[in-house]
């Protein structure tokens, strides 16, 4: 590796047993996961707690008071963010990584739509989830089911 300019970081090298415990490469968690129904456990990857908190990042500094671009500015460049995600983490168990991002988004464009229009209450029956996911045009991620041939 010293022959084409690469070497090794020690501190963020290690040796790991994927069987037995869990590590982060790439923005993904690899190693036991267990199913939610049934508790058993196996070997998968899922989008890391990190990358979920990066996302999280940005879309709360897009949906910040300050910002007082036009609502289908706003909306295409908050969906085009999560698009870009989801694609990139739609490999294994997501479903946990993309319930928490679609919570969090509803909450912040909830508070962000209520605090622009001034509206008195938490904005929850005018900005319900079916409203901001369907009528505004927020992008819902979520996880497409195999198809049954």
């Amino acid at each position: 590796m010293p022959r084409i300019g690469l070497t090794l970081n020690e501190a963020k090298t290690s040796i790991k047993q994927a069987r037995t415990e869990r590590f982060d490469f790439l923005g993904y968690t690899f190693g036991p996961h267990r199913f939610r129904k049934t508790g058993r456990v196996y070997i998968g990857e899922s989008p890391s707690k990190k990358s979920v908190a990066r996302l999280r990042q940005k879309v709360g500094d897009m949906l910040v008071p300050g910002n007082v671009a036009p609502w289908p500015e706003v909306r295409d460049r908050l969906n085009a963010t999560l698009r870009g995600w989801s694609t990139y983490f739609r490999q294994g168990d997501c479903y946990p990584a993309y319930r928490a991002v679609n919570h969090y988004v509803y909450e912040s464009v909830r508070v962000f739509l209520r605090r622009r229009h001034k509206v008195p209450s938490l904005g929850t029956a005018r900005y319900s989830d079916r409203v901001v996911f369907g009528k505004l045009g927020v992008l819902r991620l979520f996880v497409a089911k195999p198809s049954v041939s």
